[in-house]
C-alpha cells in the first residue's frame, strides 16, 4: 500500500537531512604569524585587531580569529662580521650591540636569550645564547677586527640556522651585521635560504657602508632571507647610525602581534603565508610560529 503524499514528504525530508548530517564537515585549524606592523615613519603601531590583518596561503584569504601582543621569549642569534673590512665600524659595534642586548633583556620583560657569532675567517661562537648581560658584554669586549680576513655571512646564516633547528629554537630570529667586504663563503643562495626556511627564523641583516660588494648569491641572499622569513635588509652608509637602527630594530621585536588565524584540515600545507597591514601607510612582516609551521612533502 503506497504512502499518502504527506508521509512520503516528511519521510523525504528526514532523509535528505541525515544524509546531510553524515557528510564530512572540512575542520579547521588554528595557525599564529609573529607580526611587526609600522607606520610610515618606522614606528610601531600599537592596538591594532583581528579587523587590522589581511593573512592569506597561497593567495587564499583566511579569517583572523585573534590578535595580542607577542610575549614569548626569543632567541636573538647576533652575527657580527669582524673581518679586517669591519675595522672602521669596530668602535660602533661597542656602542650599538650592548644598547640592543639591554633593550632585550629588560628584567621586566620575556626572558629572551642572545647569542654573539664572529664572522671573520669562520663563523665562531663568542657567547652562547644566554641571558646574562655580562656573559654578553664580555663576548663584545673581544671584538676585532681581524688583519687579513674576509666575511662568510653565508656560512654563517647556514650554520645558525642549523644549530636553531637542532636546538628547536620555539622563536629564533638571526640579526646579521656585516660590512661591504669580500664575501668567501663558496655558497649557492639555495644552500642558505633552505636551511634557514627549515630553521623558522626571522633574518634581519644590516649591511655598513657604500654597496660595492656585487657577489650574486650574496645579493640574492639579502634580498630573500629578509623579505621571505618576515624579517628587514637596512643599509647603513654612515656607521654611526648603528645605534639608533639598533635600538629601532629591538622597538621592533618588542612591539610585535601574535597573529591568530584559521585554515582547514583539507588542505596541503601552503608554499606561501603572507600577512598585510588593512590600514594605508602601514606596513607588516610576518614569520610563522616554528611550533606551527607545515612542512611541504616534496
Amino acid at each position: 500500500m503506497p504512502f499518502p503524499l504527506r508521509l512520503r514528504v516528511v519521510v523525504a525530508t528526514i532523509v535528505a537531512a541525515f544524509a546531510a548530517s553524515t557528510q564530512p564537515v572540512a575542520q579547521s585549524v588554528q595557525r599564529s604569524l609573529y607580526v611587526s606592523v609600522v607606520d610610515k615613519d618606522g614606528k610601531p603601531v600599537p592596538d591594532l585587531g583581528p579587523a587590522d590583518f589581511l593573512v592569506q596561503e597561497d593567495r587564499v584569504t583566511r579569517e583572523v580569529l585573534n590578535v595580542g601582543p607577542a610575549t614569548d621569549p626569543m632567541q636573538i642569534a647576533l652575527l657580527v662580521d669582524n673581518s679586517q673590512a669591519s675595522d672602521p665600524f669596530i668602535r660602533d659595534y661597542r656602542e650599538a650591540l650592548p644598547a640592543f642586548i639591554a633593550a632585550m633583556t629588560d628584567p621586566e620583560g620575556p626572558k629572551n636569550e642572545i647569542s654573539l657569532i664572529m664572522l671573520a675567517d669562520r663563523p665562531t661562537i663568542f657567547t652562547p645564547y644566554t641571558a646574562d648581560r655580562d656573559a654578553l658584554q664580555k663576548g663584545i669586549n673581544r671584538i676585532f677586527s681581524m688583519p687579513g680576513s674576509a666575511t662568510y655571512l653565508l656560512d654563517g646564516l647556514i650554520e645558525t640556522s642549523r644549530g636553531i633547528t637542532k636546538r628547536n629554537a620555539p622563536r629564533p630570529v638571526i640579526i646579521a651585521i656585516t660590512s661591504e667586504g669580500p664575501e668567501l663563503s663558496d655558497r649557492h643562495y639555495e644552500q642558505v635560504l633552505t636551511p634557514l626556511k627549515d630553521s623558522g627564523a626571522a633574518c634581519h641583516i644590516i649591511v655598513l657602508g657604500r654597496p660595492v660588494n656585487q657577489e650574486h648569491d650574496r645579493a640574492v641572499v639579502l634580498d630573500r632571507a629578509t623579505k621571505e622569513t618576515g624579517g628587514r635588509w637596512d643599509t647603513l652608509l654612515l656607521s654611526t647610525a648603528l645605534t639608533d637602527l639598533m635600538k629601532e630594530v629591538a622597538r621592533d621585536l618588542k612591539s610585535q602581534y601574535k597573529v591568530t588565524y584559521a585554515r582547514p584540515t583539507t588542505l596541503i600545507p601552503p608554499e606561501n603565508v603572507t600577512v598585510a597591514a588593512v590600514r594605508p601607510g602601514m606596513t607588516a612582516r610576518g614569520t610563522v610560529v616554528r611550533s606551527e609551521r607545515e612542512v611541504r612533502k616534496q
